[in-house]
C-alpha cells in the first residue's frame, strides 16, 4: 500500500504550492492537476491539519506551506495523505500483535519489519525540496 493517488496528489500539490510560493486554490489546483476539486480539497484539508499547510479564506485565499519544502518530510506528507503510516505490507506494527495469530512463529515477519524500517528511514530523510529538484 505504500503510495495511494492520495499520496500522490498531495505530493504534486505541495510541489506546485511550493513553487508558486503564494496561496493556490483548490479549484486551480485541480485543474491544474486535472483530478477530482472534492478529493483534492479532502487532501488538502488533511495537509493543513498536520501543519504541512496553511489554509487562507477569502477571495485572494488558498494554500501555501506551513513551513519550508527541507522541513517536510516524505514520510510526514504520506501520513498526513494517507491518514496512518504508510506501510509496505499488511501486518501488525508489533508481532505479538498479529490479526492472524500467527505473529509467534511467522518467518516473513521480521524481515518485512526490518524492510519497513528502512523504508520509514529513507522516507524521513527525503523532503519535498528534494522531489522538487
Amino acid at each position: 500500500m505504500l503510495f495511494t493517488r492520495a499520496t500522490e496528489y498531495a505530493l504534486l500539490a505541495l510541489v506546485i504550492i511550493a513553487k508558486e510560493n503564494k496561496p493556490l486554490g483548490t479549484d486551480y489546483l485541480s485543474k491544474r492537476l486535472d483530478i477530482s476539486r472534492s478529493f483534492l480539497a479532502k487532501i488538502l484539508q488533511s495537509l493543513a491539519k498536520q501543519n504541512i499547510l496553511k489554509s487562507y479564506k477569502g477571495a485572494t485565499g488558498g494554500f501555501m506551506l506551513a513551513r519550508p519544502p527541507e522541513e517536510l518530510s516524505i514520510r510526514e506528507i504520506t501520513t498526513a495523505a494517507e491518514g496512518r503510516n504508510a506501510s509496505i505490507f499488511d501486518c501488525a506494527s508489533d508481532q505479538a500483535c498479529c490479526p492472524s495469530n500467527k505473529g509467534d512463529f511467522c518467518t516473513l515477519w521480521p524481515f518485512l519489519n526490518r524492510l519497513q524500517l528502512k523504508v520509514d528511514n529513507f522516507l524521513d530523510e527525503l523532503t519535498l525540496k528534494d522531489i522538487m529538484e
